[in-house]
């Protein structure tokens, strides 16, 4: 029996609810990675270490596609809920319009960027040709990847997560074969591994547009749309956290580019991008878990129960807790096998990589509880609140952990800054749980 926004949610309910959503956006982050192994071990560490020194400009692209998902995802689940399916139609048709015409301009403006930000940033001789190869390519297919983040949230709130798991995984294999076909038969190198991401974001992306904009048995369907200030408003500041996290952890990846120049060389860099392919990978199951949920909270809070919105914090926190403690563990135990994945080739790298990776993984018992807090209070269509944590988590505790740490433990204290902010910003988003007692959803006026 299909779970429906309106129901009563237990443990089990909410994992039903979830899976979906969590499986799609760790199957996003597998075949994310997938250019990282084959450009590795096929291509050499200098271009491995060119994708990871340009990835995080392009991933600030993306960031619009999730504060449209996120903040457009929380408006409309609360708008169904207040029982006004009409006007959630047209407010989703505006967010997805409006998403692909911003991807068109970013596009333009990526082309002409790119270098002056890579040079600015350090880059020079083969590091920069090929992260301008590798960035140009990509910068293509920017509508595609805004829409394909964007659609991760809105397949939820749609009432279709499996779908939105189908589209994913359809994406995916794309990128795998195409990556095994230009990379490693064909020899396309650097930039056949960039065509086969952008191919594979064109299907995560385009494929859904079809499907909504056809009649369709999901709660949501592309029409005609008015543009209308308020409600845009309200979605980007619903999807403020959301966009601030995605713009500062891309920000706050070039500087920790910058330090592990200063202390390791093009090594660091290289096992850095060891570290950033597993923490997506570790990172989407709360992601997962965040999207999944938020709907049914926005749709609870539209209709006044706050009890119910109450519980699903409760049940959300220690399902949560668990997941963090497993994480930990299986993070510990696989560092080795993992780090041998993408640089086995290389003794010393795989030695510096496999210590990173076991004092990194000490930020995955903290960092499911900022995730999930900043999306709850997104879900609530507080957005203020959402933003803070969201700030706190990826840009100010980051910045100045990265900074200072090492002038204590060096490269060591680079591995260990995202521990120091991801257990500071868990401390946040638990202070402002209890400060606002949940989010208090029965406290604003119907409109």
């Amino acid at each position: 029996m299909p779970i429906r926004f309106s129901d009563h949610f237990t443990c089990k309910k909410l994992l039903k609810l979830t899976v979906p959503s969590v499986v799609m956006l760790i199957f996003t982050s597998v075949y994310g990675v997938v250019d990282g192994f084959f450009v590795s071990n096929f291509v050499g560490k200098s271009a491995f270490a060119a994708v990871n020194f340009i990835l995080p400009v392009l991933m600030v692209l993306g960031a619009v596609g999730f504060m449209f998902g996120a903040g457009g995802s929380a408006l409309i689940a609360r708008t169904l809920g207040e029982g006004d399916p009409v006007r959630a139609n047209r407010l989703f048709s505006m967010v997805v319009y409006l998403s692909l015409i911003c991807g068109a301009a970013l596009t333009l403006l990526g082309l002409v960027l790119l270098r002056p930000l890579a040079v600015a940033l350090g880059a020079q001789g083969a590091l920069l040709e090929n992260s301008l190869l590798y960035g140009y390519i990509l910068l293509l297919a920017t509508p595609a990847y805004i829409l394909q983040f964007e659609f991760q949230c809105l397949f939820a709130t749609a009432g279709k997560p499996t779908l939105g798991l189908y589209v994913t995984v359809a994406a995916g294999l794309a990128n795998m074969v195409l990556d095994a076909l230009f990379v490693a038969v064909l020899p396309w190198g650097l930039a056949g591994a960039a065509a086969a991401t952008a191919l594979s974001q064109c299907v995560g992306g385009i494929a859904p547009l079809v499907y909504f904009a056809r009649p369709n048995k999901s709660l949501l369907r592309l029409c005609a749309a008015r543009w209308q200030a308020r409600p845009l408003a309200k979605v980007c500041a619903n999807g403020s956290s959301e966009l601030m996290s995605n713009i500062s952890i891309p920000l706050v990846s070039m500087l920790y580019n910058i330090q592990l120049l200063r202390y390791a060389g093009e090594n660091g860099i290289a096992a850095y991008g060891v570290l950033m392919y597993m923490s997506m990978i570790f990172q989407a199951v709360f992601l997962g878990y965040s999207v999944g949920v938020a709907p049914a909270v926005s749709y609870h809070y539209g209709a006044r129960n706050g009890p119910e919105v109450q519980g699903i914090l409760r049940r959300s926190l220690a399902l949560v807790a668990a997941t963090a403690l497993a994480m930990f563990l299986a993070a510990q135990g696989l560092a080795r096998p993992l780090s041998h994945l993408f640089v086995g080739y290389d003794p010393e790298l795989l030695a510096m990589t496999q210590r990173a990776f076991r004092i990194f993984a000490f930020s995955f018992l903290f960092t499911g509880f900022a995730i999930f807090g900043s999306a709850y209070f997104t879900a609530l269509n507080n957005g203020a609140v959402s933003a803070a944590i969201s700030f706190a988590r990826t840009l100010l505790f980051q910045v100045a952990a990265v900074l200072l740490l090492p002038l204590v433990w060096q490269l060591d204290g680079v591995w260990a800054a995202t521990v120091a902010a991801e257990l500071l910003a868990a401390a946040v988003a638990g202070a402002f749980l209890c400060a606002c007692r949940g989010g208090a959803p029965t406290r604003e006026k119907k409109r």
